[in-house]
């Protein structure tokens, strides 16, 4: 983190900013008498225009909503940033270097490059939008055409064109006198055998923004057939692009954002346009990569928290106070697992968050282009909060009317009850899972404690034994036989549990499970039910949807069990079993249960007999010791051979 800058550039930088320059950037300024200007409020809604600059004095204020200031506090307010950010920012647009108190600050020299590399970006972003209007751009306002997208859109979104031929751009930036490092390292170009050539080509492009409207990168959609690169291109890691921290639109929909305390997440640049089009200026998209905590940082600057940071309870359920996240991904296991994440990673962002899912699949560009803005607006309307998405996910696929369907409900939701930390939370989301299953609340709130404390349990244990890894390839070399019979067993019960129906597994001694990962698998299978409970829940499906059951059993394993163990997981679920009819891999399952036994008897055994060896002197001991050791014996031989 820098350090304090030194008052003397802060006078400077607030000095040599020109005011009325940068105000205007945001905001229509009009004379409003000797020596002042006035225009509509960026920070709240007004018809009548109450803001007002005065230049001379480098002020500002708004008699509307009070708020008021110099440069600085302007660019604070309107670009959400710190002191320190705005005032390096300013000093960017000045070309001035700045002296921190303890040194801390950026270098001149990445200062400058920083700077050179963004005015790159902006003659580059002015080179690609006069190439959309030439002859070869045709073809890429064709494809905007196709989606609804007219002249007008794209000049509002500032779309370009990077004609075919390996150098147009990369001449165009050399003749404005910038070097083919500079080039390079902007990501404009790339560097390769043969020399350096145009990064983008034949594409059609988005300039990629940061939060003060500063172009940073760009992304390219391929138009032609015979282009054999990928469908979208972006630029890569540079000094001023980094794909976690940023998202598309959000120059455009901050202003909105702020006001209406919402953001949209949508997949893709067209999605973005669509969605603004359609009247819901608050959306943006991630750049090339997951939705992750550096977005969630960003959006938080602008929408607020959804919690009273002293209190930790929640303050509305709305929007009023915290805001809403809404992601529009579909609502297949892509779209699942993107909620899931979300859910997993940051709760207190989570709380506030909420999906929308089209009923016909269609994303927003689709959905506008088929049945016109009015349903990009309702399907955000229709947004539904992340947990009760989860939740109803859980539940999609199964038979809620069959007392089967409501128990298999209840095991698959209860772990992901658990996982919600805040307890008036929690508890509400109990009450509305008993009346989705039908069931008593009390029976839902046992079955939640039970998923904690089975989840508790299995990582005290994975610290008990330093959280042992365990299988993830190459594991196989790194299992003795014991242990190999082990992870097989296990593989066999989650991937086909029915064929371990009656087989004893269930009864298996925890302790026989010599590695403490294996072990702690076991005993979250266990803590469902086992397979004995697999079988009771698969009765609700169909016979074409087996499948379907070992899915959600599978998933079942692994909501209950902690992310220390989710590797292991993984790879029991992946380990290739025999290729066996359903007679074989029955014989087969019930042969590793055989074996477990087996090894768990000669174990105990194993260690009677050693304490026979040691206290046998004392009659009444070696009595009971070796009754206990004859009935272990007996078991043994009664196993099949």
């Amino acid at each position: 983190m820098a350090g304090m800058i030194k008052r003397e550039d802060i006078e400077a930088v607030r000095d040599r900013s020109d005011i009325e320059r940068i105000v205007s950037e945001h905001v229509t300024l009009r004379p409003a008498g000797v020596g002042s200007l006035k225009g509509l409020c960026p920070f709240h809604d007004e018809k009548t225009p109450s803001f007002h600059v005065r230049p001379s004095l480098n002020r500002w204020h708004c008699f509307g909503c009070g708020e008021g200031g110099d440069v600085i506090s302007f660019v604070e307010k309107i670009h959400h940033q710190s002191f320190v950010e705005a005032v390096e920012w300013l000093a960017g647009r000045l070309g001035m270097t700045l002296t921190y108190e303890d040194g801390k600050g950026p270098s001149p020299v990445a200062h400058g490059k920083r700077q050179r590399l963004a005015e790159a970006n902006r003659v580059a972003e002015a080179f690609f939008q006069a190439q959309l209007n030439t002859n070869e751009g045709a073809l890429a306002r064709e494809f905007l055409l196709q989606r609804k997208f007219d002249k007008a859109a794209a000049e509002h979104f500032s779309l370009g064109y990077a004609p075919k031929g390996w150098d147009n751009l990369l001449r165009h930036l050399r003749s404005q006198g910038f070097t083919e490092a500079e080039i390079v390292d902007s990501g404009l170009a790339t560097r390769g055998a043969r020399g350096v050539y145009d990064r983008f080509r034949g594409r059609l492009i988005w300039p990629i923004r940061d939060l003060t409207g500063a172009t940073v990168g760009f992304g390219a959609r391929k138009i032609f057939p015979d282009d054999e690169g990928p469908k979208y291109l972006n630029t890569p890691e540079t000094l001023l692009y980094k794909k976690s921290q940023v998202l598309y639109g959000l120059d455009l929909a901050k202003k909105a954002i702020v006001t209406q305390k919402q953001v949209v997440i949508v997949e893709g640049y067209t999605d973005v346009m669509a969605a603004h089009l359609a009247g819901v200026t608050t959306a943006v998209a991630t750049c090339g990569t997951a939705f992750g905590s550096e977005h969630a940082k960003m959006l938080r600057r602008l929408i607020g928290q959804s919690r009273d940071s002293a209190s930790g309870v929640v303050l509305s359920g709305g929007k009023a106070l915290g805001g809403e996240v809404i992601f529009t991904f579909d609502g297949d296991g892509a779209g699942q697992k993107a909620a899931l994440r979300a859910f997993n990673e940051d709760q207190e962002f989570a709380a506030q968050t909420y999906v929308a899912v089209a009923e016909s699949g269609l994303d927003p560009c689709d959905l506008r282009l088929h049945q016109g803005d009015q349903a990009v607006r309702d399907l955000v309307a229709r947004r539904e909060p992340l947990f009760a998405f989860v939740i109803h996910s859980k539940l999609a696929d199964l038979d809620l009317d069959t007392v089967e369907g409501r128990v298999a409900g209840l095991w698959l939701a209860a772990p992901v009850l658990a996982d919600i930390r805040d307890l008036s939370m929690r508890r509400g989301y109990q009450r509305e899972l008993a009346a989705w299953l039908s069931l008593p609340e009390a029976e839902v709130e046992a079955a939640v404690k039970k998923s904690k404390n089975a989840k508790a349990q299995a990582q005290r244990m994975g610290a008990e034994n330093g959280s042992v890894p365990a299988p993830a390839r190459p594991v196989a070399r790194q299992l003795d036989p014991a242990e190999r019979t082990q992870a097989d067993l296990l593989s066999a019960a989650l991937q086909i549990p029915q064929a371990l129906y009656r087989s004893g597994f269930d009864s298996l001694d925890p302790q026989w499970f010599t590695n403490a990962s294996l072990r702690a698998i076991y005993e979250t299978i266990i803590s469902l039910g086992g397979v004995e409970f697999f079988v009771q829940m698969t009765r609700q499906y169909a016979a074409g949807h087996r499948a379907e059951a070992n899915k959600h059993w599978s998933q079942m394993v692994f909501d209950m069990a902690p992310e220390s163990l989710h590797a292991s997981l993984n790879w029991l679920m992946l380990q290739a079993l025999p290729g066996l009819d359903e007679a074989g891999v029955s014989a087969y399952a019930h042969g590793l249960v055989i074996a477990m036994q087996r090894f768990g008897l000669n174990h105990q055994i194993a260690n009677l007999r050693s304490r026979l060896q040691r206290e046998g002197t004392d009659p009444n001991k070696a009595v009971a010791m070796l009754s206990e050791l004859n009935q272990l014996e007996q078991q043994r031989r009664a196993l099949p051979a």
